[in-house]
Formats: structure tokens, C-alpha cells, sequence
């Protein structure tokens, strides 16, 4: 018996991958917008504010934690930390790409992907972005095109990319891929040494506080100007700390942002509760639930948009139900003017027929 059919056999179907780590008191459908915080995560943020409020010896440090945080998330997506820089927000680090990019340089977007993915490159004067629909993609790519930006898993409706078909189509014309993978880390197994560059947020499925993202690099860390670059940049943060950095950290850590020490402290919890459930564990459940859940609406009459594998369920002519779900005790999203729900690791069979019920 494999994986997700071992799941689904026990109690009402499939159970919470992470019994006793979390303690939602409402059905929790919206994680593509903020996942929950694991226990351990919320006891070593208050541990670490504690410290700090007392003003214990080395409460301010922050150098250890971001490493181990760093190091967590370049296992998980399958790169040395030497290639992983780390920081506060995706949209900086999509900055940080599109100011390094030559004036005249073409970027292919998709429709309707994520602003802090796109509008980074829409607002640096002297690039041209063109767009066209997520599955024409790969087909797009030409000659002139500099860069190819797109979104793993689409934020609005859960549509995965056909990203190995979009990597060809860019190695062919000489064009370094960019993949935010915010919203699939940590269900959907990802090989980031596939891509020039990935961007990704902490606080969705990786369960760790706002104030958390990453980026990776290719191999010769991606030719970036680090424009962004402050002291911790520096190949020897303690030597930077005034006038002009003179030598940048010879690792992607020469793009890294001061970080939010708390933010990173509870960063840990979550990316270790995924390392040891392990992704494609994960995948199965969030997936078996979706497609649960797709299921019962096609019972009740209502048409999911196209997402196979997908861990997001988008659903059109139910954007306006979010408030009265709300009042049944499901939280859910709407997106693109459609109901959105999200299923992960403290989710339940249960809760997948709560929000039916609530529809019904």
C-alpha cells in the first residue's frame, strides 16, 4: 500500500500529518495566504523575545539561528546554503534581480501571476515585460528574451507550471529562469538547482512568521549587483559594520537582508517539521485532500478551475462566500473573484467536508 492510500484508510479518510503541533480553532483553509505556526515555533519566539526583553548576553545575535534557517531551506530545495541568500521579502530580492538585468532586456511573465513577482520588473525603467498566459509559456520563449519569471504553483487558482517544458524553452534561447516557489515549498518537491534563480516567502507553506523569504542562485551566484547589499553582506559582517563594505561575502550571503531576528527564530520550527515529514509525504496528503474536496464539489454543482496536483482549489462564483464560511468556522480566501482554499499538513478529511457542508 503506498503512502497517501495508507492516509486515506485511517479514521474519517485522511488525518492531520502533524497531530498535536498545531491548535487551530477554526477549520484552517488558508494557508496559500499564511500558513499556521507550529507549536515549537511559537514557544521559541517567545523564549527568544523573552531574552531579548531581559537583555540576556547574546539575545541579539542573530547569525547562528539564520545560518541553521538557511541551511534547513537549502536542504529542502536541494542546493548548497552557499547558494541561498536570505532576507525579509520576495519582492526585494525580485528588485534585486530586476536592477541587475540590462536596459533593453526582455522578461516573459505570466498572466495574472503574483505583483511581488512581476511588478518589480513592470516598475525598473528600460526592461520590456511581456505576458502571455501561463500555459503558452515555454512556447514564448525567443531569442532577445533575458529572463523568464513565473510562479511554480499560481497564487490565484493553484495551476502548477509546466516548469521542466519552460526550463528547456529557456536553456534553448540562453535565458536564465527566476521561479517564485512561495507557493509550493513545502508540498511540492523542489529541485531549485534547476533554475538560475528562486524566490520564496517563509509564512505560506514552509509555517514560519512573516518576515522570512529566500533566494537562490545558480552556481556563480547569478551575476547580480548586490544594490541592496548592508553589513551583514560582508564576507565578515562584524569587519562591515561602518563606511563601504569592501569585500562582499563570497556566497550568495552578499545579497542577504538584516534580518528579523524573532521572525528567523521561529522560521526553524516549520522548516524542520517539513524536513522530517518530508515533501513528497506531504504532497500526498495536501493533494488527497484537494482532490477530495474537488469531488464534493462536483457533487454540488460546482466547476474547480483545471489544477491537477495541485494542493489549491480555486472555484468561480463562490469568491463572495468567504463570510459566510467564516461564520461556519472555515477560513478560506477569495481570490481573482473565486473562493480559494489551501490544504496542508494540519488539515483533515474533516475539515474538507466542514467547508462542504458550510457551501451546501
Amino acid at each position: 500500500m503506498d503512502e497517501m492510500s495508507m492516509t486515506m484508510s485511517a479514521g474519517t479518510g485522511i488525518e492531520s500529518l502533524a497531530p498535536g503541533q498545531f491548535a487551530p480553532e477554526t477549520v484552517y483553509l488558508n494557508t496559500a495566504a499564511t500558513g499556521l505556526l507550529p507549536a515549537p515555533a511559537v514557544a521559541a519566539m517567545h523564549d527568544a523575545a523573552t531574552a531579548h526583553s531581559r537583555g540576556r548576553a547574546g539575545s541579539e545575535d542573530h547569525f547562528e539561528v539564520v545560518g541553521a534557517v538557511r541551511d534547513a531551506f537549502a536542504r529542502l530545495v536541494g542546493v548548497p546554503a552557499r547558494r541561498v541568500a536570505t532576507g525579509g521579502s520576495a519582492a526585494v530580492f525580485c528588485g534585486l534581480i530586476a536592477q541587475s538585468l540590462p536596459d533593453g532586456a526582455e522578461v516573459l511573465c505570466a498572466e495574472g501571476d503574483f505583483s511581488s513577482l512581476v511588478n518589480p520588473f513592470h516598475v525598473r525603467p528600460g526592461l520590456h515585460v511581456r505576458t502571455v498566459p501561463l500555459e503558452k509559456i515555454a512556447a514564448e520563449v525567443r531569442p532577445g528574451t533575458a529572463l523568464v519569471a513565473v510562479s511554480a504553483v499560481q497564487s490565484a487558482d493553484g495551476r502548477i507550471a509546466d516548469l521542466r517544458a519552460i526550463g528547456e524553452a529557456a536553456r534553448a534561447y540562453g535565458a536564465r529562469t527566476l521561479v517564485d516557489i512561495s507557493q509550493s515549498a513545502g508540498w511540492l518537491p523542489t529541485d531549485a538547482s534547476a533554475y538560475d534563480f528562486t524566490v520564496c516567502v517563509g509564512y505560506k507553506w514552509l509555517m514560519g512568521p512573516r518576515g522570512t523569504a529566500f533566494l537562490t542562485v545558480s552556481e556563480d551566484l547569478g551575476g547580480l549587483s548586490p544594490v541592496f547589499a548592508g553589513w551583514v553582506a560582508g564576507e565578515d559582517p562584524w569587519d562591515s559594520t561602518y563606511g563601504p563594505v569592501t569585500t562582499l561575502a563570497s556566497s550568495a550571503r552578499r545579497y542577504d537582508h538584516n534580518p528579523a531576528i524573532l521572525a528567523y527564530v521561529g522560521a526553524l520550527a516549520g522548516l524542520r517539521l517539513v524536513e522530517e515529514l518530508g515533501p513528497e509525504r506531504i504532497a500526498a496528503h495536501d493533494v488527497a485532500l484537494a482532490e477530495r474536496f474537488r469531488a464534493g464539489l462536483g457533487r454540488a454543482g460546482h466547476r474547480a478551475v483545471p489544477a491537477d496536483g495541485s494542493a489549491i482549489v480555486s472555484v468561480a462564483g463562490l469568491g463572495s462566500v468567504t463570510e459566510r464560511l467564516s461564520a461556519a468556522g472555515v477560513r478560506a480566501s477569495a481570490r481573482a473573484g473565486r473562493l480559494r482554499v489551501a490544504f496542508h499538513v494540519y488539515n483533515s478529511a474533516a475539515d474538507v467536508d466542514a467547508a462542504l457542508a458550510a457551501l451546501s
